[in-house]
């Protein structure tokens, strides 16, 4: 991490878990532990539990993000929700183009896109998630399936709000599987990025933007990757739901 030119972030993905009481109990239980962290703190979760993790972090260092949000702002599209929407709750932060959205959701290069032009346009701070497939990396192809998806995902995006992304690299063999990439391939997938961001942009917005690892970064492994140049902190899976496990990675991010 470089603390001194950009944000260091860890972001609870809880993806489809916990109730609203289970979230009030655990954000209380996650507080003490970020109080002191010299880190950001997210906690982003289902649709159901933002205005309950909105009302609990009140007073605190700690921010909230969706899951998700469309690229309108209304019409007939069930089941989806709007920049607005979440703007009127208090969320601050937005994933976009996780994998499992990707795999499961039908995502695409271009809705990623898409709903990151909407996310910067509604003052929403999105975290684009980028990363390639076992069989991508098996034959090689890791550094053109990240360079594109980098380069659709900012297509159309001004420096200034380029800026203000936040990126999460997520090998998507290492989500949900126990597999973690080394910090060593960690470095290598985040700094490609960040030289893509350089092509883009330039060296100052490049090295200005927020680069995670979300690839079942844990409690024991955190201090390791963290401590590399361009991993700036972490989009954490399961372990964002053992409040002492995610103040360990919190913890990590702060030294």
């Amino acid at each position: 991490m470089k603390k001194d030119i950009r944000k260091a972030i860890i972001a609870g993905n809880w993806k489809m878990n916990k109730t609203r009481s289970e979230a009030k109990a655990l954000i209380d239980e996650i507080i003490p532990l970020s109080q002191n962290a010299d880190c950001q703190t997210v906690v982003c979760v289902p649709y159901t539990n933002l205005e309950t993790a909105v009302q609990a972090v009140k007073g605190t260092n700690i921010k909230v993000g969706a899951q998700n949000v469309h690229f309108e702002e209304n019409g007939a599209f069930t089941g989806e929700i709007s920049v607005s929407m979440l703007k009127e709750i208090g969320v601050s932060y937005v994933i976009i183009g996780h994998s499992e959205r990707r795999q499961y959701f039908g995502e695409t290069d271009e809705t990623v896109n898409k709903r990151t032009k909407t996310a910067l346009a509604g003052g929403l701070i999105p975290i684009v998630c980028v990363g390639e497939l076992l069989w991508e990396r098996e034959t090689g192809i890791t550094e053109e399936v990240v360079s594109r998806q980098i380069k659709l995902a900012f297509f159309g995006i001004s420096a200034a709000d380029a800026a203000k992304v936040v990126i999460a690299y997520e090998p998507v063999w290492a989500i949900g599987t126990g597999k973690t990439a080394t910090s060593e391939q960690a470095q290598e997938a985040c700094k490609l990025i960040r030289d893509r961001l350089c092509t883009l942009y330039g060296k100052d917005i490049a090295d200005s933007i927020t680069i995670q690892y979300g690839g079942s970064m844990n409690a024991a492994n955190a201090a390791e990757l963290v401590a590399k140049e361009d991993v700036d902190g972490g989009l954490i899976g399961g372990a964002s739901l053992k409040a002492t496990d995610f103040g360990e990675i919190i913890k990590a991010a702060s030294v």
